[in-house]
């Protein structure tokens, strides 16, 4: 009797740490990675500049999960399975030390992607994964107790069981081999994304990162406070991915048309700040107010804000007008800005949408319609926030997958 053959359809995260765990897991399992492209790994590649942001540092599920707009209750029985701390045991006992940064996000000791993926290829080697590149899935039909599968171009492949770990799709149309056999789809629509402000005078300080501040998006409870870099089309950093996240759907509704408030100082507010610049305009009078910014901003955007509240190069402290005061205070504590459209973060490209959680048993990630057939990673209708929660839920979801497969636990 031939061995038992598994298939990965996708050469990501989440389809890697799946195939090179569930062939450890039974050596007598034949495991194929297939990926539609030439590339592996490219996510792992790129994510946090070549670092790999491997995880986030958090020892509390329910902590963990407040960071997943999607997806959170799911990740919350499955995170029961394979946490953060066994991300960190999982590397450690293949000789990967992971560091912890001040913000919690987790890289490798090496700060260079190259160690996940080198790791995981030596995994993949070390337990005969084969990889097959540049075939495209185009249909999955189930005949008596196996899977054929086709391709671009005719080639068919069957299988005893299928993992499906493609990541998401960006079109409800890229989901239809994975609807035809009965699965449904929560379409997608576009996370972590930064703010399109096309001609506003803040673009001109591309590269300015500010550490703190808070962003509210008008007309919603959305608000997040976090560190704010200023690019050439508009607003980006952490702290607008996460809006972003959270706000997916709400902010496809309104086709990325809306605006903002931004507060510089979010440890402030209106009331206070007057009162500061009472005593400022005393203790600095002599001095002109370009050349003393008293709040710890970015030389660069300190003018900015007083260019924008009409406050010459010139003026000093002492004769500050009382209308030009006004409108700084104003734009520290509340800035408004219309965003019109947004831009794809390359680095942390995230779909909201996905196979419905509801058809996933979350003990196995086996599908609850269709035997033999699995999920894993982005795929599922789960995202996180930016600073490694999806490849977390890569990690996991692979994790468990495999050993749904294989029938531990």
């Amino acid at each position: 009797m031939p061995p038992k053959h598994l298939i990965v359809i996708g050469g990501g995260a989440a389809g890697f740490f799946c195939a090179v765990n569930a062939a450890r897991m039974d050596p007598s399992l034949k495991v194929s990675i297939v990926e539609k492209s030439n590339k592996l790994l490219s996510k792992v590649r790129i994510s946090g500049g070549g670092r790999c942001n491997v995880t986030h540092d958090c020892d509390s599920i329910s902590g963990m999960v407040r960071q997943y707009p999607r997806g959170a209750d799911f990740l919350k029985k499955a995170f029961h399975h394979f946490f953060v701390s066994d991300t960190f045991n999982w590397f450690k006992e293949r000789g990967i030390e992971l560091k912890t940064e001040v913000d919690g996000r987790v890289f490798p000791v090496s700060d260079n992607s190259q160690t996940i993926i080198d790791c995981l290829l030596r995994e993949a080697n070390r337990y005969g994964v084969d990889i097959l590149l540049n075939r495209e899935l185009k249909s999955m039909v189930r005949e008596e107790d196996q899977w054929v599968l086709s391709f671009a171009g005719g080639e068919q492949m069957k299988s005893d069981k299928v993992v499906i770990a493609t990541g998401g799709y960006p079109k409800p149309l890229q989901y239809e081999w994975i609807k035809r056999p009965g699965h449904s789809i929560e379409d997608p629509v576009p996370s972590l994304f930064t703010f399109n402000m096309p001609g506003n005078a803040i673009t001109s300080l591309m590269g300015v990162t500010l550490p703190e501040v808070t962003v509210r998006i008008k007309g919603s409870k959305l608000s997040e406070t976090g560190p704010l870099l200023v690019t050439h089309w508009g607003l980006s950093g952490p702290v607008i991915l996460t809006l972003s996240a959270r706000g997916a759907r709400e902010l496809a509704r309104h086709n990325y048309q809306f605006s903002i408030n931004v507060s510089w100082l979010p440890k402030t507010n209106e009331t206070r700040l007057r009162e500061r610049f009472l005593q400022l305009r005393f203790d600095l009078a002599a001095q002109k107010v370009v050349n003393r910014n008293p709040f710890g901003l970015p030389a660069r955007f300190w003018e900015y804000l007083l260019k924008e509240a009409g406050i010459g190069e010139q003026l000093r402290w002492a004769d500050l007008p009382a209308k030009e005061q006004h409108l700084l205070i104003k734009n520290l504590c509340s800035q408004e800005f219309k965003v019109s459209g947004k831009t794809t973060f390359k680095e942390e490209f995230v779909t909201a949408g996905g196979v419905k959680l509801a058809e996933i048993d979350f003990n196995s990630m086996q599908s609850r319609i269709l035997p033999g057939l699995f999920f894993a990673g982005e795929v599922l209708n789960v995202d996180g926030v930016t600073g490694g929660y999806n490849f977390q839920n890569a990690w996991t979801t692979g994790w468990i997958a495999a050993r749904g497969v294989v029938g531990e636990g």
